[in-house]
C-alpha cells in the first residue's frame, strides 16, 4: 500500500487536492523498508513508555490532590488530609471538581477521548487508515488521569491503548507512511501501552494483534514485540520490574477442581456480558436524562457518583488494592458479591457520565470478585478438594475479561505473566475457552464493538454509505496512494509497485500535473519482453484510464472500475480534472455489501 498524504482525505475531499512533488522513489521505498519500520516500533515503543510514565504520574498527582492519598482504595473510609473537616464525605465533591476540570477539556479539545479509549483504535486501524488526531495523546492523558485522580471508577490500560496508538499515527503521518505501516505503527503503540502498564511484554504483544488488528503476521508479530519490549524496559525502569499485582502462587491439586473451573468460565461469561450490557443500559440512562450542556455532563453526574463512593469507598480509582485483597481471601463471599456489583454501577456510572478510561481493569476486578466468592462456595462445598480460593480468583479475573471483549490469548498471556505460575495454565485455559465460547452463544459483539455498533458502525463490514447507486463516488473513496513522478525509472516503479496494494499508481509530471496511471502489469511486461529496448521511465507506459469522477454514481463508475487493469483507478475533481482519490474494488465491495 502507499503512502496517504495528509491532505488528502477521503472522507473530506475539500480544499486543494492537486498532487504536490511526489517523494523521491528511493527514498518511498526506503520509508517501507523492514529494518525501517523495526526502527520505527522501537520508536513508537519508548513513545508508549514514555507516555505510560507520564500517564502514572498525572493519576497519582491528580488522586493525591482530589483524596490526599496515593490510591484511596488501599484506605477507604478514611478522611482527606486537606480538607479534614469533611470526613469522609469528601468523595461527594472530588467527581464533582474532576468533572469541572477534563469535561471541558474533552468537549473543547477532543471528544473521542471521551469513554474507554479502545473502539475508537479499532475503528481508527478498520475503517480510517490507522489516523488518530496526535491532540486525543495530550486530552486523553489529562481527561483518565482527572477521572481516575477524582474517583472514576474506570481502568487506565484503555487510555494508555489510545495513548500509544495516537503517537504511533502522528508518527506514520510525519514520515509519510503507507496505510498498512500505519496500521502497524497504531498496533505497535497500543503493545507498548500495555506492556508498560501491566509490565506485561507477551500481553501486549498479542492485544495488539488480536484486538487492534485483528490478524497474525511475521511483520506484524516482530514490530509488536519490539515496541513491547523497548517500553516494558522504560516502564520497568519507573515502576521496577514487578507485576502491577503481588499474587500468591497457586497449584491445582485435584482433578476435580478442572470441572469446577470450567464451570466458573461459563459463569464469568454470562457476567462479562452483563456488564458489557449494564455498561451501555447505564450510558443510555444518562443520554436520556442529561438536557445541559455536555462540558457540564461529567460534573453534575459526579454528583451520582459520589454518593456511590461514599457507600463503597472501595470504588474509588482503579482498586486494585482491593482487587488484590480479594485474592488473598481478605472478603467474605457477600461482601465479595457486594462489590462485583458496586463496580459495574460505579464503572458503568464513570463512563455514562462522560468519564474517560478503561473497562479492562474493570473486567478484571469484577472477575476477581466472582472468582473468590465462587472459590468460597465450592470451598464449603468440597473442602477436601476445591483447592485455595485465590485460584479461583484469577481464573475468574481471566474468563470475565474474556467473555466480554472476547480476547482469549490476550487473557490466558496477561494472567500467566501476572502469576508466572505454569501450573495454573491448564485451567486458566480450559475457563476461558468456555467463557469465550459461552459469550459468543450469548451476543455477536464484545464490550468494544457493541459501542461502535451502536453508532452504526460495523468493524467486520462495509464503511457507512448510501445504498449502492444512490451514492456517489466520493463517498467511497479511498485516500489517493502517493503518485510517481513520470521521470520514475522503470526498475524503481517496479519497485515502489510491489510495495503498494493497488498494483497500479497514478503518474505526474515535474510540475505536479496527472499524467495517467502505470501499473504493475505493465511494467513487469515491459522489462521482461524487451529489457533492452523498454522504456526508461514510467511515462511512457503512463496511460489515463477512462474518466471516474467524484460526483459520479458508484453504479456507473462500477463499469469502469471492472474494465481497467490493477486493483483501482484515480477519482478526479469534477472542475481541475486532478486526482482526488481513489475507487479500489475493496471500496466498491464494501458500498455492495452494504446494501446486503
Amino acid at each position: 500500500m502507499s503512502a496517504i498524504p495528509a491532505t488528502l482525505d477521503s472522507k473530506h475531499p475539500t480544499g486543494d487536492q492537486t498532487p504536490g512533488p511526489a517523494p523521491a522513489p528511493r527514498l518511498t521505498a526506503l520509508r517501507n523498508a523492514p529494518w525501517i519500520v523495526m526502527a520505527l516500533a522501537v520508536v513508537v515503543g519508548a513513545g508508549a513508555g514514555a507516555g505510560s510514565v507520564v500517564f502514572r504520574w498525572c493519576i497519582q498527582t491528580f488522586t493525591r490532590l482530589l483524596s490526599g492519598h496515593g490510591d484511596y482504595a488501599a484506605s477507604p473510609g478514611a478522611t482527606n488530609p486537606h480538607v479534614p473537616w469533611l470526613g469522609p464525605y469528601f468523595v461527594l465533591l472530588a467527581p464533582v471538581v474532576g468533572g469541572l476540570l477534563y469535561g471541558p477539556l474533552v468537549n473543547r479539545f477532543a471528544k473521542e477521548a471521551r469513554g474507554h479509549g479502545v473502539p475508537e483504535v479499532m475503528l481508527a486501524v478498520a475503517q480510517r487508515g490507522g489516523r488518530i488526531s496526535p491532540k486525543v495523546a495530550v486530552v486523553k492523558t489529562l481527561a483518565s488521569a482527572l477521572t481516575i485522580g477524582s474517583g472514576g471508577s474506570v481502568g487506565r490500560e484503555g487510555p494508555i491503548v489510545q495513548i500509544g496508538s495516537a503517537l504511533g499515527s502522528t508518527l506514520g503521518r510525519l514520515i509519510g507512511a503507507t496505510e498498512g505501516r500505519m496500521k502497524l505503527l497504531v498496533a505497535c503503540g497500543a503493545a507498548g501501552g500495555i506492556a508498560a502498564t501491566f509490565n506485561a511484554p507477551l500481553a501486549g504483544v498479542f492485544f495488539a494483534m488480536e484486538l487492534i488488528l485483528g490478524t497474525f503476521s511475521a511483520e506484524a508479530f516482530g514490530a509488536t514485540v519490539l515496541a513491547s519490549v523497548t517500553a516494558s524496559v522504560i516502564g520497568r525502569a519507573a515502576f521496577g520490574d514487578n507485576a502491577f499485582l503481588n499474587l500468591p502462587d497457586f497449584h491445582v491439586d485435584h482433578l476435580t477442581q478442572y470441572g469446577l473451573f470450567a464451570l466458573l468460565g461459563v459463569i464469568a461469561a454470562v457476567v462479562g456480558m452483563s456488564f458489557t450490557r449494564f455498561l451501555y443500559l447505564i450510558e443510555d440512562a444518562c443520554d436520556w436524562l442529561w438536557r445541559g450542556p455536555e462540558w457540564l455532563r461529567p460534573a453534575v453526574g459526579g454528583l451520582a457518583l459520589g454518593v456511590v463512593l461514599l457507600v463503597l469507598p472501595e470504588m474509588y480509582g482503579v482498586g486494585y488494592p482491593v482487587l488484590q485483597k480479594a485474592t488473598a481471601g481478605g472478603y467474605a463471599a457477600g461482601f465479595l458479591l457486594l462489590l462485583l456489583v458496586g463496580k459495574m454501577v460505579a464503572t458503568s456510572l464513570t463512563i455514562g457520565i462522560g468519564g474517560s478510561g478503561g473497562v479492562f481493569a474493570p473486567s478484571l476486578f469484577i472477575g476477581a470478585m466472582l472468582g473468590s466468592a465462587y472459590g468460597i462456595g465450592v470451598h464449603h462445598l468440597l473442602p477436601g478438594t476445591a483447592g485455595a480460593v485465590g485460584a479461583y480468583a484469577l481464573i475468574g479475573m481471566g474468563a470475565v475479561f474474556a467473555g466480554g471483549a472476547r480476547a482469549p490469548i490476550t487473557a490466558v498471556v496477561i494472567l500467566f505473566e501476572l502469576t508466572g505460575e505454569y501450573s495454573i495454565i491448564l485451567p486458566l485455559m480450559l475457563a476461558i475457552v468456555l467463557a469465550t465460547a459461552t459469550s459468543r452463544l450469548l451476543s455477536g459483539d464484545t464490550i468494544y464493538t457493541l459501542k461502535l455498533r451502536r453508532r452504526g458502525i460495523d468493524l467486520e463490514g462495509p464503511a457507512q454509505g448510501a445504498a449502492i447507486g444512490a451514492q456517489h463516488v466520493g463517498t467511497v473513496m479511498e485516500p489517493l496512494p502517493a503518485p510517481l513522478p513520470a521521470a520514475t525509472p522503470l526498475t524503481d516503479a517496479a519497485d515502489l509497485l510491489s510495495l503498494s496494494g493497488h498494483g497500479a499508481l497514478p503518474v505526474v509530471d515535474d510540475n505536479g500535473a496527472y499524467v495517467g496511471v502505470v501499473t504493475a502489469q505493465t511494467v513487469a511486461e515491459a522489462l521482461a519482453e524487451q529489457p533492452d529496448a523498454a522504456p526508461s521511465t514510467v511515462r511512457q507506459l503512463a496511460e489515463p484510464p477512462a474518466v471516474v469522477t467524484a460526483d459520479q454514481p458508484l453504479a456507473q463508475a462500477l463499469h469502469t472500475l471492472l474494465a481497467s487493469a490493477g486493483t483501482g483507478i484515480p477519482v478526479l475533481d469534477t472542475d481541475r480534472g486532478s486526482p482526488v482519490g481513489w475507487l479500489s474494488h475493496q471500496s466498491a465491495l464494501r458500498a455492495v455489501h452494504a446494501t446486503a
